[in-house]
């Protein structure tokens, strides 16, 4: 499959809503409960005042097969981002993660951080393998933090270093 990873736009913002809001839906794999309309995607995660980069894979036809963002964090520190990485469901295994993640270091690195931070759900286990594979290093795990219907689950945190 050929993908074309650009910047995502406003526009990108129901067909993306829609892509993340099927994985919700089938939980196990983000720490997001709560679907989104476009316009709270948007605002979140194409344009809003947290988002540093967001970048959309597509296939050949146009049709999104992942995304990926970097947002700003006042828990983090100067310097650090916060990356999250959505695929649509039934095609983590194609080189999306890996297309979007070159996109997003070079957005980080002119953006001037030097790490990038991942916290992945702990039973979320092709989210570890994913970050491990990328470069991630264990660096926090934040234990038994309580989904919507109050199951704990571990967070693991990840970090990239970009210098």
């Amino acid at each position: 499959m050929e993908l074309r990873v650009r910047p995502t736009v406003r526009t990108d913002a129901p067909a993306l809503a829609d892509l993340l809001n099927e994985i919700i839906a089938a939980g196990g794999t983000t720490a997001y409960e709560t679907p989104f309309t476009p316009e709270a995607f948007a605002d979140a995660h194409i344009d809003g005042p947290a988002v540093i980069t967001s970048i959309i894979a597509e296939d050949e036809d146009g049709r999104p097969m992942g995304f990926q963002i970097l947002l700003a964090s006042g828990k983090l520190g100067p310097g650090w981002g916060d990356i999250g990485t959505f695929a649509r469901r039934g095609s983590t295994a194609r080189g999306i993660g890996s297309a979007l993640f070159a996109a997003t270091k070079d957005a980080a690195t002119a953006a001037g951080l030097k790490t990038i931070n991942a916290t992945i759900r702990a039973d979320n286990s092709g989210g570890l393998t994913f970050y491990a594979r990328m470069g991630f290093v264990d660096y926090a795990v934040a234990r038994a933090v309580p989904l919507a219907d109050g199951t704990p689950v571990d967070r693991i945190s990840r970090r990239y270093d970009l210098i």
